[in-house]
């Protein structure tokens, strides 16, 4: 399908009409309700017009005649009056009410859709869409896919209401009719060229709209560095040429409508003076009273407003062509996760193994991409500790990935209690393993909310959890405890306190594997020791707590607990073992390991220095 802004006006007209469509199938109560509403407008409003000419004509003429009037007569056109305003205003609210109530399930429908579609997408697909632009297509974009359905069902009245004019003022006077009736093919001459100059324009804005969503996320995201480096003069430069490029497409989108909305506004006021003209040599030929006369004019009068429904519509149409093109793209998006029937049962800590894994991130085009593990094997029995060690970019972070099945290998299998994770049902592998990243995410919730994530634990457990990750001193200490909020991204807490949190996070669900991608760095190895240490005795101990453990690892103490390490370069195994074997055979392990605890010891050093100094 050709992209919206280089479509002529008539192909995204159709396009547009047809999305509309989806909207009328998927709520035909609802629209049914507010087009009779607007069809009640519509004849009202005709009406209304109807009731002045016949009051002119039976009610004021009169009375100016002869100079009086029964209160029969002006109760009788009062009451006529204000009926036919209270049937209108009941069409109005009905029509306001039914139209918003269907926009407003569509958008959220679609919302739902949206994100069930993102849960379900593999984490490839993620990989190559940037957050900002799937904020855009859940929320800017699905607004604008639905935003013509406001005015639609009045645009729909408004034909109902040409129609029932048409014939009112054919009855009345054919030669005011013939008159006046040429104002509505040059009002449909005038929205087709509004159309195609809008289209294109109103296509560019909403697309970046996106773009600008997409450059203030990434911002947002990376206020840190962004600070830390000094970069906000150069960042808000790039959000400023995005958000300069928005204004200048709206103000385009302006000017058009700047243009265009004049003559749409003037076109039925120059219908009324030429009826009003021709209408009055009519009645001085006596062809027609003055009631007609105000009749035909009167509704002349009200025809200009509602007749600029139809130009609503037709101004979303561009946007919401766009709109329904960037969600279509998601809701179609191909990848998933297949599930099988199997089942991970028992409460005792899992087997894992690992045969001969391969795996490549897709390229951003959709292709082929960087081979990242090459034949990958292991093994981790129930209750022991494997630590994975490698250099950077040796694959660590993506093997633990394909550990909790948020991926899936391109070659090989990994196997938990001897089952394939892709033969496993959906959530049983969630059930059983659970993965403590190296980015540590907390919610702006309270202690016990970011721990359970509304999983339905007692406290008892919650203090269990934060025991094990060596975190119950510090939230004991927190002004509310667990009911303490911790700040969005959990800003009130120290790194170290926010990854023992998401340790105690993972904790809580009792896995039987745990994976740990690095999830401890930011504590000082005599608490990362007493973590490990924990877990170690809970398992010894016969504790549910207990578990395998994966444990992605740099420090040659944290090693040392592991009761076996498999070394990663390059994407391929290269040493398993014993921490002390690996020591003695593999120069590459013993060069890493003895560089990360010089790195360490050095960083200690200094800042032993900077706090003498102070």
């Amino acid at each position: 399908m050709p992209p919206a802004s280089r479509r002529a006006g008539p192909s995204v007209l159709r396009e547009g009409m047809r999305v509309l469509g989806v909207a009328v199938r998927a709520e035909p109560r609802v629209f049914t309700i507010s087009v009779l509403a607007s069809a009640l407008y519509a004849a009202m409003t005709v009406a209304t017009a109807q009731v002045l000419g016949w009051t002119t004509e039976e009610v004021m003429l009169p009375a100016f005649r002869s100079g009086h009037t029964t209160a029969g007569a002006l109760t009788g056109a009062a009451l006529a009056i204000v009926g036919v305003a209270a049937l209108k205003a009941l069409g109005v609210a009905g029509r306001r009410f039914y139209a918003g109530l269907m926009q407003y399930r569509m958008q959220a429908a679609y919302r739902r859709a949206v994100t069930r579609q993102y849960l379900r997408l593999p984490l490839a697909w993620h990989h190559r869409h940037p957050t900002g632009q799937l904020l855009s297509n859940a929320n800017a974009d699905v607004e604008a896919v639905w935003a013509p359905i406001a005015p639609l069902p009045m645009a729909v009245g408004v034909v109902f209401m040409l129609l029932i004019a048409a014939v009112s003022i054919l009855v009345t006077d054919l030669a005011v009719a013939a008159v006046g009736f040429l104002i509505f093919p040059a009002i449909a001459l005038v929205n087709v060229a509004y159309q195609r100059r809008l289209a294109p324009v109103a296509t560019r804005a909403q697309q970046l709209r996106a773009q600008v969503s997409e450059v203030a996320h990434e911002s947002f995201e990376g206020g840190l560095v962004v600070k830390t480096l000094g970069r906000e003069a150069s960042e808000t430069g790039r959000f400023e040429a995005e958000a300069l490029a928005l204004r200048d497409a709206n103000v385009a989108v302006g000017r058009i409508r700047g243009l265009f909305d004049p003559m749409l506004e003037a076109l039925p006021n120059l219908g009324v003076l030429a009826v009003l003209l021709i209408g009055s040599l009519r009645l001085e030929a006596g062809a027609m009273t003055a009631g007609d006369l105000v009749h035909v004019a009167y509704l002349f009068t009200l025809l200009a407003w509602p007749i600029r429904a139809l130009g609503w519509v037709l101004a979303e149409i561009p946007r919401s062509v766009v709109g329904w093109e960037r969600v279509r793209g998601v809701l179609d998006a191909s990848g998933s996760l297949p599930y099988g029937d199997g089942a991970l049962g028992g409460d005792e800590a899992a087997a894992l193994e690992v045969r001969d894994v391969r795996f490549a991130y897709e390229g951003s085009g959709g292709g082929g991409g960087r081979r990242v593990l090459h034949d990958v094997s292991f093994t981790a029995s129930p209750g022991k500790t494997v630590a994975v060690v490698g250099p950077t970019g040796s694959g660590k972070s993506t093997l633990t990935s394909l550990l909790v099945r948020l991926v899936d290998p391109a070659d090989g299998s990994v196997l938990l209690d001897g089952v394939d994770v892709r033969d496993v049902r959906r959530g049983g592998v969630a059930g059983a393993a659970a993965l403590v990243p190296q980015q540590t995410f907390l919610f702006d919730d309270t202690v016990r909310g970011n721990v359970t994530l509304g999983f339905d634990v007692p406290d008892e457990r919650v203090w269990e959890a934060l025991r094990l990750a060596q975190a119950e001193g510090f939230v004991a200490a927190l002004a509310d405890g667990l009911d303490t909020k911790v700040g969005e991204r959990g800003a009130t807490l120290s790194g170290g306190q926010r990854q023992r949190l998401a340790l105690a996070r993972a904790l809580v669900r009792r896995p039987r594997l745990l994976v740990l991608d690095d999830a401890t760095s930011s504590v000082d190895p005599q608490v990362e020791a007493r973590i490990l240490e924990g877990l170690r005795e809970a398992r010894s101990a016969g504790d549910r707590a207990g578990a395998t453990v994966v444990v992605v690892a740099y420090r040659k103490a944290t090693i040392a607990l592991a009761d076996e390490v498999v070394f990663l370069e390059h994407g391929r195994v290269t040493g398993r073992g014993p921490h002390a074997d690996l020591l003695e055979r593999s120069e590459g392990y013993r060069n890493l390991v003895n560089a990360y605890e010089r790195a360490e010891a050095e960083q200690e050093a200094i800042e032993g220095g900077e706090g003498a100094l102070a």
